[in-house]
């Protein structure tokens, strides 16, 4: 081997992190710019890359000439945009004049695996869509199929439901309240709300096996019956919440503070929601008491007593106010549904849909071959197609479901309610301060699974 092949041989390129991006690397790591400028028009290639904003302002009189405006870009990975989410936003000086939320970095196409899925695979899938709620997620896809099989649960697993979904709407607001301090600078928020959020979290995974995407809730019941010492469990968490609860308001209702950076900040008023589908906390906030357990009951969520909280002003504040409330509002719920729990059955006696109890399965060749065909070929649904909306912690969670009469969804369509609540954030943050919009987004409570399915 001559001296000038092995020094060809000892040759390798190397680019380090920090420094200049040699040529022979440009063409390799710049797929994605040639993709976007193969496919997309000129005006459509600016929007895409951030130079200009797209959507209208409000107020187009008041704007300053275009060599005074700036455009900046927040996200899509940014601590407080809860998620990968992007912002094209549009200052003049320190004001915002437009500006405009940026989706699908997170796609996980969920609503078409879903379709590959048997209708007992389903909640599995749609639990992790937002899984800050994946009770909800597993109840509105069961209660679709269910409707279309026209099947009737067991009160036990229907009190059992809304047993579960309930102190998952407290410890969704948990996280919403933590997060929304940490991000205005209440750090101990912060801190109390993950320490309350994980007593919750505690009984579920001694329920479920699981501490989030739980998969318990599914078609014709729940899983698995409640655990024999659940009536303490509940209790503990009756006992600590409240009293933390109350410690929150102190340190929050009225502090000066918290109170400057969120009054009039991130106002949207209810003509506003109602034109771009907001719903949940943030509609109720602006002063509808619309609630889907109040207008479409489910799972015999109508059987409790409980209220619905509405602000007024339809800011930060009044959003962080109407959550707080509907912690107290759920925790009685719960209390009620342990109350009154009644005894039977946890899951649908229809053996075309459920399995055979454990202990037929240890008795009978056939109840062993049905268990297997269940798990295995999954069970048929009737022809035809349903829809079931549900209230989520963050709003009107629905699923479409169309079944051609086999083991399988032909279509499934989720209708979730951060989808439709990021539409409301440029008229949120339209001339306000850009030192409001990290409150603005938190008070949101967006979860991007919920929005890039």
């Amino acid at each position: 081997m001559t001296d000038q092949k092995r020094r060809d041989k000892r040759h390798v390129d190397v680019w380090l992190t920090g420094t200049e991006e040699p040529d022979w690397l440009v063409d390799s790591t710049d797929e994605g710019a040639q993709k976007m400028a193969a496919h997309e028009t000129a005006a459509r290639l600016l929007d895409q890359e951030g130079l200009v904003v797209g959507d209208d302002r409000v107020l187009d009189e008041d704007v300053a000439p275009e060599d005074e405006l700036m455009i900046i870009n927040m996200g899509p990975q940014h601590p407080s945009t809860h998620g990968v989410l992007r912002l094209n936003i549009e200052l003049e000086g320190e004001i915002i004049r437009r500006s405009k939320p940026i989706i699908g970095y997170l796609h996980t196409g969920m609503e078409k695996t879903g379709e590959e899925l048997t209708w007992l695979q389903g909640p599995t899938n749609v639990t992790r869509m937002d899984y800050l709620a994946p009770f909800h997620n597993e109840l509105v896809f069961s209660l679709a199929v269910e409707k279309l099989l026209g099947i009737d649960i067991p009160p036990r697993a229907l009190a059992i439901r809304v047993l579960m979904t309930e102190l998952n709407r407290v410890s969704s607001h948990l996280v919403a309240l933590a997060t929304n301090g940490m991000d205005i600078g209440a750090l101990s928020m912060m801190l109390y709300g993950f320490r309350d959020r994980e007593r919750i979290l505690a009984f579920f995974e001694k329920t479920t096996g699981l501490r989030m995407n739980h998969n318990y809730i599914r078609p014709g019941g729940v899983a698995a019956d409640l655990p024999p010492d659940w009536q303490e469990d509940i209790e503990f968490i009756l006992d600590k919440v409240p009293p933390r609860m109350l410690e929150y308001e102190d340190l929050l209702k009225a502090n000066p503070i918290w109170m400057g950076r969120t009054i009039g900040v991130g106002v949207i008023t209810l003509e506003e929601c109602l034109a771009y589908s907001v719903t949940g906390p943030t509609l109720r906030a602006a002063g509808s008491d619309w609630d889907l357990r109040k207008a479409f009951p489910y799972s015999g969520i109508e059987n409790y007593h409980f209220e619905v909280p509405v602000g007024e002003r339809g800011d930060v504040y009044d959003r962080y106010r109407v959550r707080v409330e509907e912690i107290w509002q759920s925790l009685s719920i719960v209390k009620q549904a342990a109350e009154s729990m009644p005894e039977g059955d946890y899951k649908t006696d229809d053996r075309k849909v459920a399995p055979p109890p454990r202990a037929r399965i240890d008795e009978s060749m056939e109840a062993l071959i049905h268990h297997f065909k269940i798990y295995t070929e999954g069970f048929q649904v009737p022809e035809g197609e349903a829809y079931v909306a549900i209230e989520s912690p963050r709003g009107e969670l629905g699923a479409y479901l169309v079944s051609d009469g086999g083991s399988r969804p032909l279509r499934m369509h989720m209708r979730t309610p951060s989808f439709a609540n990021l539409q409301g954030l440029p008229v949120m943050m339209a001339d306000s301060l850009i030192a409001d919009t990290v409150a603005t987004i938190a008070s949101l409570d967006p979860v991007l699974g919920d929005v890039d399915r």
